[in-house]
């Protein structure tokens, strides 16, 4: 079978896979997020922590629930790596420096999951399993609230009630991530992944040197890693480890995991709003970039000239053998059009034009279908201007689901998309221009401009993923990811939840003749279109000055 056969056939199957589980599991996340009763794990929780599950909460009250829990959760973390020293469990690795620890802590309450370190030579098992798994979970919980509060916004008319954070919070940690990670582990285990809290073992000697491995709850984390596109590995290989991914059905099963909750929020979506074809008009509109994509990467990690890569059959440089083209291809553009991070090959190894496809992948936003809940809501935001746009082009006051996009949701919107180009670029430039943060590019050039531009495009889009090369482990690249990190989390949810509260107390407007039908495929288009040329004209300077003129030299 030839290798491009064999990529176009496990995209094939990606697809029917994904489409079996897209109704039931959207249908469930909808009945979960709109039911009125708690089980009693639930209870026990909403005890402890002292929160009334059933309070209506505005969107400012909302807010302050989202950021009172995650900052806790960066308190918490950070403690927990600077006194990693003494904690059992530690497999003798000392305390994590006040930077990367900053960093790190960051990193994972965002769901970015940037790591500055080596996995298996810096966290021991307290911190990789009290720590770091935790926040895989309940960050995927809060991206998934905020979405819920969204689409409530859409659904509700007159009341500034959003819902409940604690309840939505616990709800999707208990009821949706939990189980579905469970038995995804149990696959991964029983497909080799490593689940275990064993020390460090010497497996022998490699050209004159031991080398040595750790165990560790690796399954368990590679489950929810994915499932809550989170992305931070438990080893520095990341999803490219045997020990993490051991085979080539594993890393179809990973991106199975990477995709399948942020395509199935569309349809809770279309459910809990009262139309699934306003769903499957977004749905088509994520599926329609990210086939895209990956057309586009295969194509450019196929088309090789000269006798090595024709005898390789692609691109293999950074590439596992295991995988190939089309897996590392159809793994790459999934994590980087989602804010996974994890990685199965190194994208800084990509030819010159499929490193700037994973780059702008993170810089459409994340959206096609994007992380869990940030897709969904990044995409309504965009589904907004696009309505907006076509009320310019008519001279009509734009609608979307009933409600009217008048100057204040149009202005959120606004300032929802202008967040993270700003983190990226200005960091970025700061980057180049300061005397010492170029030192630590190995490559010079358009390359080594992509290796800066690329990490904080991540850290900003809450992506986590690295284009290699760059030592990102200095004061100065570990101060301003973390903070890249939460601004890029935390403001753009300012914004939506405001926007979520002005829809939500305003009444519904009736359809005409004249209303923009936001369920058909024209406006599946022109969505498509506002996306790419608002990434296009946002970003094209910066890319035309890493990876395209490295591809085009």
């Amino acid at each position: 079978m030839s290798p491009v056969l064999a990529g176009v056939l496990q995209l094939l199957a990606l697809i029917g896979a994904l489409a079996l589980a897209y109704v039931p599991l959207g249908n469930y996340m909808a009945r979960v997020y709109s039911s009125e009763k708690h089980v009693r794990v639930e209870k026990w929780i909403y005890k402890g922590i002292g929160a009334n599950p059933d309070t209506e909460m505005r969107w400012t009250a909302y807010l302050r629930g989202v950021l009172a829990f995650s900052a806790a959760g960066v308190l918490f973390l950070y403690l927990l790596q600077r006194l990693q020293g003494g904690l059992p469990g530690s497999l003798g690795f000392s305390s994590i420096e006040p930077a990367q620890a900053f960093d790190t802590a960051a990193s994972f309450v965002t769901n970015t999951n940037w790591q500055s370190y080596s996995g298996e030579q810096a966290m021991g098992h307290v911190v990789q399993t009290a720590g770091l798994a935790v926040q895989n979970f309940v960050s995927a919980a809060v991206g998934i609230a905020v979405a819920v509060a969204l689409v409530r916004g859409f659904a509700r008319s007159r009341t500034g009630e959003l819902g409940n954070f604690w309840a939505d919070l616990v709800r999707g940690t208990v009821r949706v991530l939990v189980p579905v990670a469970a038995v995804a582990a149990v696959v991964l285990v029983a497909c080799g992944a490593i689940q275990n809290f064993s020390g460090i073992h010497e497996v022998g000697q490699f050209m004159g040197g031991s080398q040595q491995w750790n165990g560790g709850a690796v399954a368990s984390q590679e489950a929810i890693k994915e499932l809550g596109t989170n992305g931070g590995g438990y080893f520095n290989a990341n999803s490219a480890h045997p020990f993490e991914n051991p085979t080539p059905f594993t890393n179809l099963f990973e991106i199975f995991l990477i995709l399948v909750i942020p395509l199935a929020l569309t349809r809770t979506f279309g459910v809990m709003v009262g139309s699934v074809k306003q769903g499957y008009a977004i749905l088509a509109t994520m599926v329609t970039i990210w086939v895209g994509f990956v057309a586009l990467m295969m194509w450019t990690e196929f088309a090789h000239h000269g006798p090595a890569l024709q005898a390789a059959g692609g691109a293999m440089e950074g590439k596992e053998t295991r995988f190939g083209v089309g897996g590392s291809a159809l793994f790459g553009v999934s994590t980087t059009l989602t804010s996974t991070g994890a990685v199965d090959s190194f994208h800084s190894s990509f030819t010159g034009l499929g490193g700037g496809i994973t780059m702008l992948g993170m810089m459409l936003g994340e959206i096609a279908p994007g992380g869990v809940g940030s897709g969904l809501y990044g995409m309504l935001i965009m589904a907004i201007i696009a309505v907006f746009i076509a009320g310019l082009m008519v001279g009509r006051t734009p609608e979307y689901l009933g409600k009217k996009i008048g100057p204040r949701e149009i202005k959120l919107a606004a300032c929802y998309i202008l967040v993270t180009p700003a983190l990226v670029l200005i960091f970025t430039a700061a980057s180049m221009a300061l005397p010492t943060p170029p030192d630590s590019m190995l490559n010079s050039g358009a390359h080594g401009f992509s290796e800066v531009l690329y990490a904080f495009t991540s850290a900003s889009n809450n992506n986590g993923s690295a284009f290699a090369g760059l030592n990102a482990n200095t004061d100065w690249y570990n101060t301003t990811t973390g903070l890249a990190m939460l601004l890029g989390r935390f403001m753009p949810m300012v914004f939506v939840l405001a926007l979520a509260g002005s829809l939500a107390g305003q009444r519904p407007v009736p359809a005409t003749a004249g209303t923009l039908r936001t369920e058909k495929p024209l406006f599946t288009g022109l969505l498509v279109g506002a996306i790419l040329i608002i990434t296009g004209l946002t970003y094209f300077p910066a890319l035309a000055l890493g990876p395209l003129a490295e591809g085009l030299a």
